[in-house]
């Protein structure tokens, strides 16, 4: 047995195979699990030296974080954690066994994948990393080794171990700066609040590195490190990879952003550019990309109640719309029969020349005056850029019944929450 472990050669029921790496905060090994005969990944923390009791309390909380954290969490995409428990003195988690390799070893300019794939893996990892936030886990510390790519093309996120919970009111956050310098968002360097908006620098980072075969952010002190993430833009994708595809420079850049506010908002943002890159590099034909759009639009709020079939003939019936920052939509006074749906980014209300709200994807604005036929309440402006759909009251009045009751069921529920939050559009 490796000296690490000294004479163990099992951690609780678990039979040590071999070790598969050595992490900052313990090492990962290959374990048999006797009693329902599969392999599993075991990471082995020992208690650090010379501390006393207080510490020893103190430490064992910070490392079991993980798998309170990723314990929570079932998805494709996330390495499912089976177990957790103490063994002579050493903190353990039994974990899925991934056959393959993290992303390390594609981050080597003589070692890149095909574009495809990287899209690919990024996609995955955001819809991981959606289901994580949803679940109020922000991991905190992704990174091309703790993103694994199996053997079967499978991508799953591990290492929860400095995730941010907040459940309840109550929160896992210990102060200080964890994770791994190169990859951390500007905040995280300022030891300021953190949302979900962190992990998708951290994964622009990643995106970066997979593209380039360099460090978005490196250097050779921390100092000059963190300088770079807070104050510097790293080398333009298309500057360094001339024959990259224009939409890459604007996914990096977005994701990257030093204000949380300019970056992609959430992760079906993310992923809604990653899929029209995707396509962009096939040429892919209007028909993939409609479906690429529909399992878009199947994971907004607005549309959580309609079948597969009546969003396919929702975006038969409508027009996708771009528009650049500070954009004018529409404007109060203006008379007008047709409603926009947010599929990604933010745009703004003001009234009487006075920002009202902020409005993030998924939601629906416009549709008092389709209903009543009376004047715009409200001039709406784009955040940032933002894709839209937009109706007519000619195209919504073609659609089946049953798919514009539902429009009017889902406009009620909106107006009542709106109203009972005292702003309407």
């Amino acid at each position: 047995m490796t000296s690490d472990l000294g004479d163990f050669k099992t951690v609780g029921r678990y039979q040590i195979l071999k070790k598969l790496g050595q992490g900052s905060r313990g090492a990962v090994y290959l374990a048999k699990d006797p009693y329902i005969e599969r392999p599993v990944a075991i990471k082995i923390y020992r208690l650090p030296d010379g501390i006393g009791p207080r510490e020893v309390e103190a430490y064992k909380k910070r490392f079991f974080v993980e798998a309170q954290s990723a314990g929570r969490l079932t998805h494709p995409n996330i390495v499912a954690i089976y177990d957790a428990d103490l063994h002579k003195g050493l903190c353990y988690i039994a974990m899925e066994y991934v056959d393959g390799s993290t992303l390390e070893k594609f981050c080597d300019p003589h070692n890149l994948l095909p574009l495809e794939k990287v899209l690919k893996i990024a996609l995955s990892t955001c819809r991981g990393l959606e289901y994580a936030h949803q679940n109020a886990v922000i991991h905190r510390d992704i990174k091309p080794s703790n993103i694994i790519l199996g053997s079967a093309g499978q991508v799953k996120i591990t290492d929860f171990s400095i995730a941010y919970v907040v459940k309840s009111g109550r929160s896992t956050l210990v102060k200080g700066l964890y994770g791994s310098l190169s990859y951390m968002s500007p905040e995280q360097v300022r030891e300021e609040p953190i949302t979900n908006r962190s992990d998708l620098f951290s994964l622009g980072s990643v995106l970066y590195e997979l593209l380039i075969g360099k460090k978005a952010f490196g250097g050779k002190t921390e100092y000059s490190i963190m300088y770079k993430i807070v104050n510097e833009e790293p080398p333009p994708v298309l500057e360094l990879r001339p024959e990259l595809p224009k939409i890459f420079e604007k996914i990096v850049s977005k994701a990257l952003a030093k204000d949380p506010s300019q970056r992609y908002q959430n992760n079906m943002d993310f992923a809604y550019d990653l899929r029209l890159a995707l396509n962009s590099l096939k040429g892919t034909p209007k028909e993939t990309h409609d479906r690429e759009l529909l399992n878009y639009i199947q994971g907004l709020p607005f549309f959580y109640n309609f079948a597969e079939s009546q969003i396919d003939e929702i975006i038969s019936a409508s027009n996708v719309v771009e528009f650049e920052n500070g954009k004018t939509i529409f404007e109060e006074g203006e008379i007008d029969d047709s409603f926009y749906i947010l599929i990604s980014g933010q745009v703004t209300a003001q009234k009487g020349g006075r920002e009202v709200a902020t409005l993030e994807s998924g939601v629906c604005f416009g549709e008092m005056a389709y209903l009543t036929g009376e004047a715009r309440s409200a001039t709406i402006t784009s955040k940032g850029e933002c894709i839209l759909l937009k109706f007519s009251a000619t195209l919504l009045n073609k659609l089946p019944e049953s798919i514009q009751l539902l429009f009017y069921k889902n406009f009620t529920k909106m107006l009542i929450k709106r109203l009972s939050g005292g702003s309407q559009h």
